[in-house]
């Protein structure tokens, strides 16, 4: 058996109802067809820990990692929710190229609903990105702070001089760094004596003093190449200081994106669903008259892994059609993109131990993708928020404290 992106039962789709527009529909589809393509290397590159160069050049010729730039500058203007509904296809395919993938677009489509960034910079990093397939990230974990959005101040430190800013410090899990174009790095700002605050910085790759460690052998999403990078004595132009968001304008509101990392594993968990029921329908062992999906216990498992995947975009896809349709109600409903992470990425843990529990001891092979499923999916516990975060905002909302 091979991974179920190219073989197995019709995919059950995202949810009843989906597409909706012309829209959905093509990127859904595009996603599809990615999907196989990544497939077919997913497993060499999750053994060899190698990132996928082959499969992003099949996103950038596609104009897939332009989904989320602006149409004024070549790209399709993908908001949260169309995005979303591609990125669960793509995962089915290799959750490491949808992880990826998601960091890059998430960022894009952050910055073009923002516009802080100087006109002129921001044009010039969609044009790159539709012609040559440029990336972006985000270098903002450090192995002493853990996750930025706690909010402590990194270590890493910005210091001004006489032509603009000498940078040193070391960032982690900074997926896709050695394909990434421009690093967008979080650091400490020390300037003319006033408290050091938090500030990004853009720093082009190739930039000296800035090196990556091939630091990431990982359980999961191991084709994300997510390694350290350090800088060293790395000297920027004055201009190089982004905008901070106390410069977003109040209308602005990008915490709906966190609903595209949700669709990933959701994906992963929906492609460990359609292996299980590919070989429960083909299994037959000795003396057995038919195969084992015939049997009550395996048509238990396969119900309970329905029902976890239904929760999961009913929450996701709902959660993410109220928070385009309501504006005004964002921060009454914001504890609900926090259900939809602490949901999706736990049920996805759930479906993949479930689909396991239903393939036996065979699932556990290599040379089947199931078990990188189930490894895959565990990286979600470490996206923020995590469980704790999670539930104290939830619980928070509940009480209205």
């Amino acid at each position: 058996m091979t991974d179920s992106a190219t073989t197995g039962p019709a995919y059950h789709g995202a949810l009843p109802g989906y597409p909706r527009t012309s829209r959905q529909a093509e990127f859904m589809a595009l996603a599809d067809e990615l999907a196989g393509r990544a497939a077919s290397r997913a497993a060499i590159h999750d053994r060899d820990g190698t990132f996928p160069f082959d499969t992003f050049r099949d996103l950038h010729d596609s104009g897939y990692l332009a989904l989320t730039v602006p149409e004024e500058y070549g790209g399709r203007g993908a908001n949260p929710l169309e995005l979303a509904l591609a990125q669960e296809r793509l995962a089915r395919g290799d959750g490491s190229v949808a992880l990826a993938a998601t960091m890059h677009l998430m960022h894009v489509g952050m910055l073009a609903q923002a516009r802080t960034w100087p006109a002129m910079l921001f044009e010039r990093l969609c044009r790159e990105i539709v012609a040559e397939g440029a990336l972006i990230n985000a270098a903002a974990s450090e192995p002493g702070l853990g996750s930025p959005s706690r909010g402590g101040l990194p270590s890493t430190m910005a210091v001004r001089t006489e032509n603009g800013w000498r940078i040193n410090g070391r960032k982690s899990w900074t997926s896709l760094a050695p394909a990434l174009r421009y690093f967008n790095v979080l650091a400490a700002l020390h300037d003319d004596g006033q408290p050091p605050r938090r500030a990004n910085f853009l720093v082009p790759a190739g930039t000296p003093g800035l090196r990556i460690e091939e630091t990431w052998d990982n359980l999961g999403m191991r084709a994300t190449a997510s390694h350290d990078i350090v800088l060293e004595n790395v000297h920027l132009p004055h201009d190089a200081l982004l905008p901070g968001e106390s410069e977003r304008s109040a209308a602005v509101d990008p915490r709906g994106w966190a609903v595209v990392t949700a669709a990933v594993y959701t994906g992963i968990a929906a492609a460990a669903r359609d292996f299980a029921v590919a070989y429960a329908r083909s299994r037959q062992p000795g003396g057995m008259a038919g195969p084992i999906a015939e049997l009550q216990t395996v048509q238990h498992r396969i119900a309970e892994i329905e029902l976890l995947l239904f929760q999961s975009r009913s929450v996701l896809y709902g959660t993410a059609e109220a928070w385009q349709a309501y504006p005004e109600r964002h921060d009454a409903i914001a504890w609900q993109l926090a259900a939809v992470k602490h949901i999706a990425t736990n049920n996805a843990i759930k479906v993949t131990d479930l689909a396991l529990r239903v393939v036996g001891s065979a699932g556990l092979a290599r040379t089947l993708p199931l078990e990188r499923y189930f490894r895959d999916v565990r990286a979600g516990l470490g996206h923020p928020p995590m469980d704790d975060a999670a539930l104290t905002q939830i619980g928070r909302a509940a009480l209205g404290v």
